[in-house]
Order: C-alpha cells, then sequence, then structure tokens
C-alpha cells in the first residue's frame, strides 16, 4: 500500500510572478534556452520557404514539384510528434530536445547539398520531423514551473518560439544573397542547419530535465498513450483515426487524382501502410491498457481523457486554422485590393507577428482567470473573428481588414497558449504523450483547413474554420474541467507526490 506522504514538488517554492528578465533564477534560464530550441526548429522547419525560387531554378524543378516538397514538409509531423511525445516522458525533454537539433540540422545541411528533385523530396520529407519540437518543451516547462505561472511560461516559450517561421523569412533570403550566386540558398540553408547542430549541443550541457530535488515522472507503459477506463480506451482508439487519416488525405492530394506525383501502385501501397499503421497503433493501445477491462484503476493513477479529446479539437481549431491563414493570406490580400506581392506580403504578416503577444497573453489569461473559462471565451472570440474575416472584400476599407485581422489572430494565438496552459495539469508523467496528440491535431486542422480552402471561396473557408471554433467551444464547455487541488503522483518508493494545478 502506497504511503502518502503528501510531499509538493519542488516547484513550488518558485514566485507566483514569472519576470522573464531575472535570469539569476534557474527556471528563467531554462525557459530561454528552451524557447530558442523551439525557435531553432521552426526556423530550420521553414528555411526552404522563402527560397523556393532559386530552389526550383537550382534543381530545375516544376512547379508540380514544388508543391510536392511543400506537402512533404508537413506530412512527417503529424506521426513525429506523437513519437516525440512518448520518447520525451520516457528519456527527458533535454536529452530529446539536444537529439532532435543536432538529427535535424544533419538533414538541413543534407537537404541544402540535394543534386535532384528525388533527393531534395526524401531529405524534405525527413526534415518535417524537426517540426515536432515544440512538444519537448512543453513537458520541459512544466517541470519547472508552478501551476500558477505555467500559463504564461508556456505562452512565452510557444509565443516566442513559433517565432522562428517568420524569422527565417525574413533574414534567410538575405543571407543566400550574401553568399550570392547559384548556391547562396544551399549555403543559407547549411547555416541554419549547422547552427541547429551547435545549440543541440549547448542545450544537453545548459539544461537540466528537472529542479534539483524534484522526480522525474516516466510512463509505467511505453507505445501507446495510458487511458483509465474502458470508455477512455474507446475514446483514444476513435482520436487516433484522424491523425491516420489526415496523413490520407496528404497521400489524396499526391496521388493521381491530383498532383499525380504518386503512381497508382504507390498510392494504394501508401494507403495500405496508413490503415497497417492504425492497426498497429492500435495493437500497442490495447496491449498498455487492456488491465482497464480486469481491474480498476487506483483513485490515484486515474484521469480523464475527454479532457484531452477537447484540447485536441480546440488545438484544431486554433493553431490549425493559424497554419492554414498564414499560407493563404498574403494572396488573399493581393487578389482582395489588388496589392503587390511585397505589400500583400507585409500586411498579411500582422497575423503571424501577433503570436510575440497573444500566446503568452493566452497562458496569462489562462493563469489568472481559469483554465475552462478562459479557453471558452478565447475560443468565441477565435469564431467571432473569422465572421468577421469572412466578410472582408473589395469594398472593405483596407485598414479595418488588417485590424479584423490582427485582432482575430489575438484570439486564434490566445486560445494556443490557453490550450498548452492546461496541457501539463491533465497528468505530470504523460504530459509529453498528451501534448504530442494535441500538437498533432493542430497540425490535422492544418491540412483539413487547407483541403476545404482548395475546394471553396475565402468567405466560406473562413466561416467553416469559425464554425469550427464554436464546436471546439461546446466540445471545451462539455468535457474539460477546471484543475482543483493537487495532481497525485506515484514515486517509485511507494510515496506519493503531490503536485499544485490551480
Amino acid at each position: 500500500m502506497s504511503k502518502d506522504t503528501s510531499r509538493l514538488s519542488e516547484t513550488e517554492s518558485a514566485p507566483a510572478r514569472l519576470n522573464p528578465l531575472a535570469f539569476n533564477r534557474p527556471e528563467i534560464r531554462v525557459l530561454h534556452f528552451t524557447w530558442i530550441a523551439f525557435f531553432i526548429t521552426f526556423y530550420v522547419w521553414f528555411n526552404h520557404a522563402p527560397l523556393l525560387k532559386m530552389i526550383e531554378q537550382s534543381l530545375g524543378l516544376t512547379k508540380q514539384e514544388l508543391k510536392t516538397l511543400l506537402i512533404l514538409n508537413v506530412a512527417m509531423t503529424i506521426p513525429a510528434r506523437i513519437v516525440i511525445g512518448m520518447l520525451v516522458d520516457k528519456f527527458g525533454p533535454r536529452q530529446v530536445y539536444s537529439a532532435l537539433l543536432i538529427i535535424g540540422g544533419a538533414i538541413s545541411v543534407a537537404f541544402a547539398l540535394s543534386q535532384d528533385f528525388v533527393q531534395a523530396a526524401i531529405l524534405r520529407f525527413l526534415q518535417g520531423f524537426i517540426g515536432a519540437g515544440f512538444v519537448i518543451g512543453i513537458r520541459m516547462i512544466s517541470e519547472w514551473f508552478p501551476a500558477k505561472t505555467v500559463g504564461l511560461a508556456e505562452g512565452i516559450y510557444g509565443g516566442w518560439g513559433n517565432f522562428g517561421s517568420a524569422a527565417a523569412a525574413m533574414t534567410i533570403p538575405s543571407i543566400a544573397l550574401l553568399f550570392g550566386g547559384e548556391n547562396g540558398w544551399r549555403w543559407a540553408i547549411a547555416l541554419s542547419g549547422v547552427i541547429a547542430i551547435i545549440y543541440g549541443v549547448f542545450y544537453f550541457f545548459a539544461v537540466s530535465n528537472t529542479p534539483k530535488g524534484s522526480t522525474y515522472f516516466r510512463p509505467k507503459r511505453t507505445g501507446a498513450l495510458e487511458v483509465t477506463s474502458p470508455r477512455d480506451f474507446w475514446l483514444l482508439l476513435l482520436m487516433k483515426a484522424p491523425l491516420v487519416l489526415a496523413l490520407g488525405l496528404l497521400v489524396w492530394k499526391l496521388g493521381q487524382a491530383n498532383l499525380g506525383v504518386l503512381p497508382g501502385w504507390l498510392e494504394w501501397t501508401a494507403y495500405a501502410v496508413l490503415l497497417g499503421l492504425y492497426l498497429w497503433q492500435a495493437y500497442h493501445i490495447w496491449e498498455i491498457n487492456k488491465h482497464v477491462f480486469e481491474r480498476e484503476v487506483p483513485e490515484l493513477d486515474r484521469y480523464d481523457f475527454r479532457q484531452v479529446v477537447a484540447l485536441d479539437i480546440a488545438y484544431f481549431a486554433t493553431f490549425g486554422s493559424e497554419l492554414a491563414v498564414v499560407s493563404m493570406l498574403p494572396r488573399f490580400f493581393a487578389d482582395t485590393f489588388g496589392l503587390s506581392a511585397v505589400t500583400a506580403g507585409l500586411l498579411a504578416s500582422s497575423y503571424a507577428f501577433m503570436n510575440l503577444l497573444a500566446r503568452p497573453a493566452g497562458g496569462l489569461i489562462s493563469d489568472k482567470f481559469g483554465r475552462r473559462g478562459s479557453l471558452m471565451v478565447l475560443l468565441a472570440g477565435l469564431a467571432l473573428g473569422y465572421f468577421g474575416m469572412s466578410t472582408i472584400d473589395s469594398g472593405t476599407w483596407l485598414p479595418l481588414a488588417v485590424a479584423l485581422t490582427m485582432l482575430c489572430s489575438f484570439f486564434v494565438q490566445s486560445g494556443e497558449g490557453a490550450v498548452f496552459a492546461m496541457v501539463p495539469l491533465i497528468k505530470r508523467r504523460l504530459t509529453g504523450q498528451i501534448a504530442g496528440q494535441v500538437g498533432a491535431y493542430g497540425n490535422v486542422g492544418a491540412v483539413v483547413f487547407l483541403t476545404v480552402f482548395s475546394f471553396v471561396t475565402p468567405k466560406i473557408f473562413f466561416l467553416f474554420i469559425g464554425a469550427c471554433g464554436l464546436i471546439a467551444l461546446l466540445a471545451v464547455w462539455a468535457f474539460l474541467k477546471e484543475p482543483k487541488g493537487h495532481m497525485a503522483e506515484v514515486l517509485p518508493d511507494g510515496t506519493v507526490e503531490l503536485i499544485k494545478v490551480e
């Protein structure tokens, strides 16, 4: 029988207010080192986007092959976030982040050496794995900050780190021009890879997984997410299906009916592999969780998986819509208002720039005003924001259109911050896996929204996202619970550690 010593987590001694400039505090140093790691992963992940024209000319790519590279760049990230979540919970964020940066950097250097489409396609597909880096920091930050400030800390991590993609767009072309010539793009991409490798080594020696004296909780079983009731078992199986279906949608886009990149036999082989992947996942889910049908899980080990479902759907609507809108907004402004590509790009960038403020604000709002209620309000704002954007047309006053865009993006990115303010408070030892699944749903949302966009007008596209925001709001209202009291974790010696969640 476990002894309950009511031992509180060491991080509870941290101050209730978070000061990002307090570099003398170890948790602040860990926060900054970790968001920089995330920043670099996104910088490397999107280092090709601003150089597509140079890459197209250098490798002699067709328009179809260029589209294929863009699709391949995001395809791997969906399963990667699930895998990385498991690795983080098992080995620790310090080890996994360092490895991901070093391996991802090496792949970036290899991509810079590509000589034809086949080499570039394979390496860009593998490069998508670095897009899972976000998941790692969620677990790291949750280990170092108490519940009272974890939302703001996660928001700073996510918002400042996510800016890496925008930073790549602003700096990579200049670096390529600095080196000059036909191979300038190669030097720029290779340099970003070298930076990732160097920082990966630095990160390994600069941080630790937990504060001194704290315990790093690991899953009791590995291979699939643990659930604690028969109902949650079936829910987990159901929630795994969209992750595979999204990959199937990507295969379909690459297939003969659309881009025609995959021959018929290879397309159907890919479908068969995805079906096999789902069945493999289902088998491991059964192996890890079959005991829930045989005996009741002890109360200290239980958690409600419906909360993960609510956060999955919320992140589908928030981060999924962000990725989709960022992809289409420059062209939308250019076509709607007759702007040049440069002007349209600058105006559309207002959506992404809000990340620096909005995502930390979402975490702070969640810390101050409650997890569930804050997320519901932000999702309502998201829905109204997209309904507002659906009214933008050529007759709209341009400054009003930009203001509507920025207001909408504030709610979108604040919603992302509020989602991941809640993730670490469900079950500490499963934080990496839960973050991996929730994060993967963001990528699923992007695939779904961009696919819808390819068939409808921008007005219908924005209305569709707004409707999804309302569905997410209902899911949060129905399934998410406000954290109260303490979260219990059983230590290897049988004692119980209590971690504050309010």
